[in-house]
C-alpha cells in the first residue's frame, strides 16, 4: 500500500469535487477533493489498468477494485498526466452493481499526444494507487504522421501462456492495439482447450462453461489478471470488438452453436445479455451510444488524415442463423452429398443474408464516403473473420489418396472429401454470407475506398488481396493468427507445406501460415500499408524468443492500391 497525502497524490491545490456514476467526465479545472469519503476497508488493484477508444481530444480509461474487506461503494480518483503535469483528474464510485469496475472519459486532452493515467482509492489506512498506464490520443484531419497497430485476437487462457501480449508489451510507439475477438473463451475444464490448461496449470474459472452474469465476471477476471495481458494494456490503448466466445461459439443474432436450453442454459437473450454487460464493464471501450442496443459497439475512430477505423460488430446484432456444412452434409451417403452441398449453397447466397444488419451496413457505407470525401487515404475495417474467398486445396490430387489413408487424420480425410466441391469450407465467415459481402464491396466501390481489412478468428495468419464478383480489387486483408487457440496447422500437423497449398489453391490468398502463434504489426503511411507477421517461439512456457516471420505491403495506386506483396 502507498501511504502518501491525498494532496500529494493528486497533485492538486484548491477548488471543487464532483462525486458520482462511472460515466463522469472531469476536465484539470476539478482542483478540490477535500470533500472525498474515505473507504473504511481495505482494496487492492489487481487487474491492472487499461485504455482505449481513443479520439484526438479524449480516452477511455478503465481499472478494477478488489476489495478485500469493508462493504458499500467505493471513492475512485483518476489521474491523467503529460509528463508530470496533471491535466485532468475527477472522482467516480465503483461498486457491486458494475463489479467494481471503473471506467471513465477525461476531456480536453491534446492531439497525437502521450499521456500517463493512474487511479486512487482514499482509504482509512492511506491512499492505495493502481499500477501507471501510458496511452494516447488520436491525430488531427491535416497530420500525415505514420500510424501503427497491433494487430490480435483469440487469446485461450488455458491453451497457452500470452506471450505474444508480452511481447507487444515491448513496443513504445504503438498508436493503438486492436483486439479482433475472442478475447476470452467460454469453455469449462471439460471443453475446448481444457487438456491443455491441466497440463500447464491454467484452467479455466469458473470450471464450468459460463452462462450467468456472475459466470462472465469471473472469467474476465480471470483473464486481467495475466500479467502480460495486463502489460500489453497498459502500453497503448486499445481498439476492441467481440466474435463469438465473447458470447458463445458461433453466435448470432438469435442463438449460437454452443447455446444450448435443453442443458439448462436459459434464454440466449439473458445468457446475450449478461455476456455483454460483462463486456462493456471489464473492456476499455465507450458504450454505446443512446439510443443503440448495448450489444451494437460498432464505431469509428479517425488517425490523422491516414486512416479511418472501422470497428464492426459482426455477431449479436444483425448476423443471419449460422449454416454449417457440419450439421448440412457430414454422415451422409457420398452419393448425396452434391446435391445437398448444392442446396446448401443456395440458401448461402440467399440476398437477406447479412453479417452486419442492415443498419450496420447502412452505417459503414456512410462512413466509408465520409471517409473518403474528407480526404482520409485509408479505410481500416477491424473485421472479426476472414473475408478473402476461400476453398480447401485438393488434398487427394496433391497428396494422393494412399497418403491421406495411411496418415489417419480425421480433419484431413474429412477436407480431402469435401475439396472435390470446390465451394468454401468456413460459412463461419464472410464466405457464409456472399450478398452481404457484395454489398460491402459495392459501397465501398461507390465510396472510393481503399480497403484494408484486419482478421482474427482462424487461429492462422493470411495475406489476402480482395477481389469482387468482377474481377475488380477492392482491397486487401492482414489476418492475423492467435494469442494462443490452435490453428489448421495444429490439427494437420503431418501435411507439409499446408499454407502453400491454401495460397496456391486460392487467387486471393497471397499468404497462409497455419502454424504458431504471435500478432500482426500493421503500419499506415499515406503511400502504403505494411503488415509485419510476428510469431513467438512457444505458448507452452513463459520463456520464448520472437521474430518477424515475414512482411507484406500494398502501395496507394492511383484511386486505389496495389496487390498485397512479399516486402
Amino acid at each position: 500500500m502507498v501511504k502518501i497525502s491525498r494532496r500529494q497524490a493528486l497533485g492538486l491545490t484548491g477548488g471543487a469535487l464532483g462525486l458520482g456514476a462511472c460515466s463522469l467526465r472531469a476536465g484539470p479545472d476539478i482542483s478540490d477533493l477535500d470533500g472525498l469519503a474515505i473507504y473504511g476497508g481495505e482494496v487492492a488493484f489487481e487487474h491492472g489498468v487499461a485504455s482505449g477508444d481513443p479520439m484526438s481530444d479524449s480516452v477511455v480509461i478503465w481499472t478494477r477494485v478488489t476489495p478485500k474487506s469493508g462493504d458499500g461503494a467505493i471513492p475512485v480518483v483518476y489521474r491523467v498526466k503529460q509528463g508530470s503535469k496533471v491535466v485532468a483528474t475527477g472522482a467516480v464510485q465503483t461498486s457491486a452493481s458494475r463489479d467494481f469496475t471503473v471506467k471513465v472519459v477525461p476531456e480536453g486532452l491534446q492531439p497525437a499526444t502521450r499521456y500517463s493515467y493512474e487511479f486512487i482509492v482514499p482509504t482509512a489506512g492511506g491512499d492505495v494507487t493502481s499500477p501507471t498506464g501510458t496511452t494516447k490520443t488520436t491525430a488531427t484531419a491535416e497530420s500525415e504522421a505514420p500510424v501503427r497497430f497491433a494487430v490480435v485476437s483469440c487469446s485461450n487462457w488455458p491453451f497457452g501462456f500470452f506471450n505474444a501480449y508480452d511481447e507487444i508489451a515491448k513496443l513504445d510507439d504503438l498508436d493503438a492495439v486492436l483486439h479482433l475477438g475472442d478475447y476470452i473463451y467460454e469453455y469449462g475444464v471439460d471443453g475446448y482447450g481444457g487438456a491443455v490448461g491441466e497440463e500447464i496449470g491454467r484452467r479455466h474459472d469458473p470450471v464450468t462453461e459460463i452462462v450467468t452474469l456472475d459466470d462472465y465476471r469471473t472469467r474476465h477476471r480471470q483473464y486481467k489478471t495475466d500479467p502480460n495481458l495486463q502489460a500489453a494494456h497498459a502500453v497503448a490503448p486499445w481498439l476492441c470488438t467481440w466474435d463469438d466466445h465473447e458470447s458463445a461459439n458461433d453466435s448470432y443474432r438469435t442463438g449460437a452453436q454452443n447455446h444450448n436450453r435443453e442443458e439448462n442454459e436459459g434464454d440466449w437473450s439473458d445468457r446475450k445479455q449478461a455476456a455483454v454487460q460483462a463486456y462493456l464493464e471489464w473492456m476499455p471501450v465507450r458504450d454505446p451510444e443512446p439510443g443503440r442496443a448495448k450489444e451494437a459497439i460498432y464505431r469509428r475512430f479517425e488517425f490523422g488524415s491516414v486512416a479511418t477505423v472501422f470497428c464492426l460488430e459482426s455477431r449479436l446484432t444483425g448476423r443471419s442463423e449460422e449454416i454449417s456444412w457440419f450439421n448440412e452434409i457430414v454422415g451422409l451417403p457420398p452419393e448425396q452429398v452434391p446435391a445437398k452441398a448444392m442446396a446448401t449453397m443456395a440458401r448461402v447466397q440467399a440476398d437477406e443474408r447479412t453479417m452486419l444488419g442492415f443498419e450496420q451496413e447502412a452505417w459503414l457505407a456512410e462512413g466509408l464516403t465520409d471517409s473518403v470525401a474528407q480526404g482520409t487515404q485509408w479505410q481500416l475495417l477491424a473485421n472479426q473473420v476472414i473475408m478473402a474467398r476461400v476453398v480447401p486445396p485438393k488434398f487427394a490430387d496433391i497428396l494422393g489418396a494412399e497418403t491421406i489413408e495411411d496418415l489417419d487424420n480425421t480433419y484431413l480425410s474429412l477436407m480431402a472429401a469435401f475439396a472435390p466441391l470446390g465451394l468454401p469450407f468456413n460459412l463461419d465467415a464472410w464466405d457464409g454470407f456472399p450478398a452481404a459481402r457484395a454489398r460491402l464491396y459495392e459501397d465501398a466501390k461507390q465510396a472510393g475506398a481503399r480497403l484494408i481489412t484486419v482478421t482474427g478468428d482462424t487461429h492462422t495468419a493470411w495475406g489476402n488481396t480482395l477481389i469482387d464478383v468482377d474481377g475488380q480489387q477492392r482491397g486487401v486483408e492482414f489476418g492475423c493468427t492467435s494469442i494462443s487457440s490452435p490453428g489448421m496447422g495444429h490439427y494437420m500437423p503431418e501435411v507439409d507445406g499446408l499454407g502453400e497449398m491454401f495460397s496456391d489453391a486460392n487467387p486471393e490468398v497471397e499468404y497462409h501460415d497455419p502454424h504458431g502463434h504471435g500478432f500482426t504489426l500493421v503500419t499506415l503511411t499515406r503511400a502504403g500499408v505494411r503488415g509485419d507477421f510476428v510469431k513467438v517461439s512457444t505458448i507452452l512456457e513463459k520463456d520464448y524468443t520472437a521474430e518477424t516471420s515475414v512482411r507484406y505491403a500494398t502501395r496507394a495506386e492511383g484511386a486505389g492500391m496495389t496487390r498485397l506483396a512479399k516486402v
